[in-house]
């Protein structure tokens, strides 16, 4: 195994967790898309793609007060001093200005956390993505679940919160936040909870160690995404 690390110049791990290929449920097989100048460009920050790609295969920059995300395989980003415990919401706007430009499917990206382990073959998370097409999903790596991912929506559901692309190459908006308070987990999306969780579904064995943690960002693979506002909150 071997791993990377840095930060304008190179950071991130190279790992493989099985399954990870399949992690966002997808029922194809496309491959992943390089992309030209990869790596992540912002001090602190470091990066994880899934299966057998490079952190270079894909693209993490600054523009203004946004990250700019571009994949090729699918990645999962995070600075290890972003941290988060007890009662919280993590949340952030995510802009895909050309819907599907990199693809010919929906793909999604979303927020992470709960981060044990990153970058390591033991790596421990959950997330919550959104579709452009009007679905979220809710999933998880954990190395000793079935093909190192555990489902708490399955493949996705639809849900009316979340917002459609006109079409191809249209601009679609959302704001995604995973909340943790009580023994409750929530995703929202556009200010409506779209999925809400037991604690204890989440959090166990082959699940989530504990939703104490780092918390980041996710990009399925082959897409493009502008983030703003992404923070932390406290009751």
């Amino acid at each position: 195994m071997r791993r990377f690390y840095g930060s304008a110049i190179a950071v991130a791990a190279i790992t493989f967790l099985p399954g990870m290929v399949a992690a966002q449920g997808m029922d194809h097989m496309d491959g992943n898309t390089k992309v030209a100048g990869g790596g992540i460009m912002v001090p602190g920050w470091m990066g994880k793609p899934d299966g057998a790609g490079a952190v270079t295969d894909a693209k993490f920059a600054k523009e203004g007060d946004a990250f700019h995300i571009t994949t090729g395989p699918a990645m999962t980003y995070w600075n290890a001093s972003n941290k988060a415990t007890g009662d919280y919401t993590v949340k952030a706007t995510f802009k895909e200005a050309n819907y599907m430009n990199l693809n010919d499917h929906p793909h999604p990206y979303g927020i992470v956390i709960g981060g044990a382990d990153l970058g390591t073959d033991k790596q421990n998370l959950l997330y919550c993505e959104a579709y452009g097409d009007g679905r979220f999903i809710v999933r998880g790596f954990n190395a000793d679940a079935p093909k190192g991912v555990f489902k708490l929506n399955g493949g996705g559901e639809k849900n009316a919160a979340i917002h459609v692309a006109a079409g191809k190459g249209q601009p679609v908006t959302q704001e995604i936040a995973v909340s943790v308070k009580g023994d409750k987990v929530t995703c929202s999306v556009n200010g409506t909870a779209v999925g809400t969780y037991d604690k204890s579904a989440v959090v166990g064995a082959d699940k989530l160690k504990s939703t104490d943690g780092i918390y980041g960002i996710r990009s399925a693979h082959n897409t493009e995404v502008m983030v703003t506002g992404f923070s932390v909150t406290k009751p």
